[in-house]
């Protein structure tokens, strides 16, 4: 074993998942993989039109900025009207590359996080204090808009109003159209006024496409067999933890999702053992979420037995969540396959 490959072994348990109000706002930023990202080195798949399309649309979007007078794209007249631009396309079409791109381009202060991290800095700062924090900012760009309950809904809809009034524009992405969110999910139609304000303040734009972590690779996510769990597992370098996935289970369901950024910052991989299905669809829930946080640190995942992509059942995939297990999936295959 080199140097540059001594692991420094743990436990999710034992990890620290606290985070205060103000390490909360200091995430608001693009993940790792896409620190660098710009709309340049976006790779847009020509049989489907709509990725060079979408491209085109951040451009003329990310003009709207000099429309108060001066900054880098002055010379050019705003030509989008609607304060919000929403990226709807399947999991792995590069909208979070578009969202994070166009944040890279947008002067001042700003702000990129998960839709869930928003709903948490109001938990934790309360709705005043997360306007205050919020109001001004050049542009919020808000991933994976998600509504899964009628309090999220009023909340996000009444949240980017004040923010819209302040002067700041919204963009965001998601799986679902945004006059379709919370379809399947919490009976939409008793909340139809609170949806279709959320959508008019959005110009839609669709991308079509496959998803990008699967055009060079197909199969199931890995599983390590247990005879060669422990030779795999000197194979990782770094800051790697080592549980059972029923504890890691168990786990997540006493740390809040907004925290699970905390929980594994600072780790190159995670290694589990005894992987089984679900079939509690909140513990499921949980794992999808843990799984987006993992894909956005780029943390690698050692698994063994039942292969990661294999542990939602049928039910889930054909309920109201489907896209998000699909996207689990997609990011399980990606991260055991070591694509980080």
């Amino acid at each position: 074993m080199t140097a540059d490959q001594v692991i420094s072994r743990g436990s999710l348990l034992d990890r620290d998942s606290s985070i205060t109000p103000a390490e909360m706002v200091k995430h608001l930023v693009p993940p790792r993989q896409f620190e660098t990202a710009t709309l340049d080195s976006y790779r847009p798949d020509r049989d489907y039109p709509s990725q060079g399309g979408a491209v085109a649309a951040i451009r003329n979007f990310a003009h709207g900025f000099s429309a108060k007078g001066g900054g880098l794209f002055s010379r050019r007249k705003p030509s989008v009207e609607l304060p919000g631009i929403y990226l709807d396309g399947g999991f792995g079409v590069g909208k979070t590359h578009l969202l994070a791109a166009l944040w890279h381009l947008a002067p001042g202060r700003k702000y990129f996080g998960t839709f869930i991290e928003y709903t948490a800095l109001v938990g934790a700062l309360g709705y005043a204090g997360a306007v205050s924090q919020l109001k001004g900012a050049t542009l919020v760009c808000i991933d994976e808009f998600e509504l899964d309950d009628p309090g999220d809904t009023r909340l996000m809809s009444r949240l980017l109003s004040e923010l819209v009034a302040s002067g700041s524009r919204i963009a965001a992405t998601s799986n679902t159209p945004p006059n379709a969110l919370g379809e399947g999910r919490f009976a939409a139609q008793d909340f139809l006024r609170e949806i279709d304000a959320l959508a008019a303040r959005f110009t839609t734009i669709r991308i079509d496409g496959l998803d990008y972590r699967r055009r060079d690779m197909e199969g199931h996510a890995i599983s390590t067999a247990d005879s060669e769990f422990d030779a795999a597992l000197e194979q990782l370098s770094g800051v790697v933890t080592v549980d059972t996935f029923d504890a890691v289970i168990r786990h997540l369901s006493t740390v809040h999702p907004s925290r699970y950024v905390r929980m594994i910052d600072g780790l190159d991989g995670i290694a589990v053992t005894g992987v089984h299905g679900l079939s509690n669809q909140t513990d499921a829930l949980r794992l999808v979420a843990f799984v987006d946080r993992l894909y956005d640190a780029q943390v690698r995942i050692l698994a063994a037995g039942t292969p990661l992509d294999q542990v939602f059942d049928e039910d889930m995939l054909a309920g109201g969540y489907r896209k998000k297990y699909l996207r689990a999936v997609s990011r399980l295959i990606a991260l055991t396959a070591g694509q980080v």
